[in-house]
């Protein structure tokens, strides 16, 4: 309480009534899978360009699908996507010493091998006093990489007299007037950390104040390990690994906004990677997975993803894989549905509302599909909550389902779990205020109001069916709910009732003959 001791006007500010609760993100994803390059550590991406300078283009035998995942995405109307690249857990990370220095990319595997570093002077000097002798201020540091190898080994492309060697760099980095001063905003580390790419540039005595000495070299020291599996995707740390990645990573806070979590089509262990991804989203509570077929499976009696994988409400499964052009060559190719799904999902809640089912919706992108579906295909599919995409004459190709992989019949529908996330984590983040205030009528009232202000919104917005509030959700929050025993243990218990929308997926018209009879 407020003292009053000496006498005046006195302004106070109080709070009062309802506070308000603010919608949280749904379209937020997270990709798992192999990458050319990159840190392990998931990182925020808002564009396929940017995802080139972080992870690389397209590599390998290009039967790695996250590349195409994360074109597909952001070319349907994603806009925010969280890479999580996988490693083995015995891939080591390539580096070279620089007396004091040591430069190591930025993530494990054999592509750090092919990154080439310089050091030099930098390039802003100051006169030493008494004397017109210029004195760098820093040092300057050049980094270049190559996707492949040239013929000849790595080459340093900043000397002039290599301007007509080939291939030139895949991406080049330059960072001047590097300073060991750490008060500095040019502190080297405060200017590559975040913002390189390719390496990390450490010191190996801290205490040492010499800048490096000029020089140039190749890291070396890079590997894949073994062959990526379900524990990578996992992430838990294990012998090599001391910091988690994949599915453990995505567990910690700085990741909380992520709502969808897809995996591309793991090379191996596909089932297992698969079913870890449904048991996260599930553990999580607020996330929802999507799940891809196998590329060749043209046989409907052995897709039933309920059978083979699992019952959940917290996945969907889509059918069949889409031909889209290389983002590399052009070049079309077969690739899984699911970063292209997502990007549905993202448009459709950026432009409808997540009560929209992601449905009968235009695949940008998709040019042919791997095998056709037609009406009788799909009264098999559906009630197994297969969800087809299928090529309309006229109309182009489509998702043509909206199916969970859920048998109960209240959480069949993607547009109804995923409602449900949005609502659930948005009231929970929205009244974290009420923890500790005294649990009496006033407190009750005031959550009750909260929580009526932020539905009320999303009824208005056609999230849920009814003519009216009352139809549409009901609250409760008084001694109907608890108990004197829940008042005595610290329990507040509110019961919100909520009829969602559902999607009109069978629409159909009777119509009869009506011959009006003469009149007299």
């Amino acid at each position: 309480m407020p003292e009053y001791l000496a006498p005046g006007v006195t302004i106070e500010e109080i709070e009062r009534g309802p506070r308000p609760i603010d919608g949280v993100p749904t379209s937020t994803a997270a990709f798992l899978g192999e990458t050319e390059r990159g840190p392990i550590k998931p990182r925020l991406i808002t564009s396929y360009i940017e995802y080139k300078r972080w992870f690389g283009d397209v590599f390998g035998n290009r039967d790695k699908y996250m590349p195409y995942a994360a074109n597909g995405f952001f070319e349907n109307g994603g806009r925010r996507l969280y890479v999580c690249r996988i490693v083995s857990n015995d891939a080591t990370s390539a580096e070279f010493e620089f007396g004091n220095f040591v430069a190591r990319a930025v993530g494990a595997g054999e592509w750090g091998n092919r990154i080439f570093v310089k050091v030099r002077e930098s390039s802003t000097a100051t006169k030493a006093p008494g004397t017109s002798d210029p004195i760098p201020v820093g040092f300057r540091l050049q980094i270049a990489y190559w996707a492949n190898e040239p013929d000849g080994g790595l080459f340093d492309p900043f000397d002039p007299d290599n301007r007509t060697l080939r291939p030139r760099p895949t991406l080049v980095e330059d960072f001047d007037d590097l300073v060991l001063d750490a008060k500095s905003s040019d502190y080297f580390e405060k200017r590559l950390v975040g913002n390189s790419s390719l390496i990390a540039f450490t010191q190996i005595d801290p205490a040492d104040a010499t800048l490096p000495a000029p020089g140039l070299g190749t890291l070396a020291g890079g590997d894949n390990g073994t062959e990526v599996g379900a524990d990578d995707f996992t992430g838990l740390p294990a012998d090599e690994r001391t910091e988690p990645q994949g599915l453990t990573a995505l567990e910690l806070d700085p990741y909380r906004e992520v709502a969808l979590v897809y995996a591309p089509f793991p090379s191996t262990a596909r089932e297992t990677i698969h079913l870890a991804v449904i048991s996260h989203c599930e553990n999580m509570r607020f996330r929802f997975g999507v799940i891809d077929s196998e590329r060749d499976e043209s046989n409907l009696d052995n897709l039933d993803p309920r059978s083979t994988l699992q019952d959940t409400q917290y996945a969907a499964f889509y059918y069949p894989w889409i031909q889209v052009a290389d983002p590399q060559s052009g070049a079309l190719k077969h690739v899984p549905p699911g970063g292209n799904v997502l990007g549905i999902y993202a448009r459709t809640d950026t432009e409808r509302g997540v009560f929209k089912a992601p449905a009968n919706e235009t695949v940008r992108g998709a040019v042919e599909l791997r095998f056709d579906i037609n009406d009788r295909a799909q009264e098999v599919l559906n009630p197994r909550g297969v969800n087809a995409i299928r090529s309309f004459p006229g109309r182009g190709i489509r998702v043509w389902g909206a199916r969970t992989l859920s048998s109960n019949g209240l959480w069949k529908y993607v547009s109804v779990r995923r409602l449900f996330i949005f609502l659930e984590r948005s009231i929970y983040e929205g009244t974290q205020w009420v923890v500790f205030e005294p649990n009496d009528d006033r407190l009750w009232a005031r959550v009750t109001d909260t929580v009526r202000l932020f539905l009320r919104t999303q009824w208005r917005n056609g999230a849920l069916f009814g003519r009216t509030e009352k139809e549409a959700f009901f609250i409760t929050c008084d001694r109907t709910t608890m108990t004197q025993d829940d008042i005595l243990n610290g329990r507040l218990i509110c019961e919100i009732g909520i009829a969602p929308v559902r999607p009109a997926e069978f629409v159909i018209f009777r119509i009869f003959q009506h011959t009006a009879e003469a009149q007299r």
